[in-house]
């Protein structure tokens, strides 16, 4: 049985994909950022239990990895969902705004997988995930920061899935649409309904959606799938 860790795994896409995991026979661990109330909550109503650490700091990353590898054991999967929103248009966009979101969406996915990885290749296994996004591929107007991060998320995983090849380590992308998260619903209701007019399919993708493909792609069966980007996002945007 191999353990799996998810960030930024409290509620949502993040929620969804450890219960997934956990359905498919892994050991899970979650980590979660600032909302203890969600994270209590769902550790107390699946039992995959949950360790609190600001995934943009190095150390603190190092440091919860080796909580998590005492009690589920080494860390085979790793699924990089923590992330931020800070929107803005440029020229109203703070350095702040945009120096918090690279430092947790793109900078938090440097620090998880740099302290997974050193095992990852002495075991010679391992599977990343790491959560991109729809707008990280179309871009999106307000979210610079954000778009980049998970534009660079792409080049990032490209890259390591060539360095884990030959050590039967997979890094792949998950590119979600917008789905039916708390993000999501904090989107003004007259943008959203915007939104789903240029969804084809109509209707946001539900967090369970996303996590299947999570679950697909760190199982042996995908074990010669590596650098891709799974978009899943209904039509809105077909690279």
């Amino acid at each position: 049985m191999r353990a799996a860790l998810v960030t930024g795994a409290s509620a949502g896409i993040g929620a969804a994909t450890a219960e997934a995991l956990l359905g498919a026979g892994y050991r899970v661990a979650v980590n979660y950022g600032s909302r203890t109330d969600l994270a209590q909550a769902f550790a107390a109503r699946t039992g995959i239990p949950a360790f609190a650490w600001n995934v943009a700091d190095p150390v603190a990353c190092r440091d919860g990895v080796a909580r998590v590898e005492a009690e589920i054991g080494p860390v085979e999967v790793l699924v990089n969902n923590a992330g931020i929103t800070r929107d803005a248009m440029l020229h109203k966009m703070s350095f702040e705004q945009w120096r918090e979101v690279i430092d947790v969406n793109l900078g938090g996915c440097f620090n998880m997988c740099r302290a997974v990885i050193e095992g990852m290749r002495e075991r010679r296994f391992g599977r990343i995930v790491n959560m991109g996004s729809v707008n990280g591929l179309s871009g999106q107007a307000g979210q610079c920061n954000y778009a980049a991060t998970k534009a660079g998320l792409i080049g990032f995983t490209k890259s390591l899935a060539l360095e884990g090849a030959s050590r039967n380590i997979t890094a792949n992308v998950v590119a979600p649409g917008y789905t039916d998260t708390s993000m999501v619903a904090a989107v003004p209701s007259e943008v959203l309904s915007q939104i789903l007019k240029s969804v084809p399919a109509g209707r946001l993708a539900t967090p369970a959606e996303i996590a299947r493909a999570v679950v697909f792609l760190v199982s042996d069966e995908s074990a010669f799938i590596t650098g891709i980007t799974l978009s899943i996002n209904g039509g809105k945007y077909m690279p």
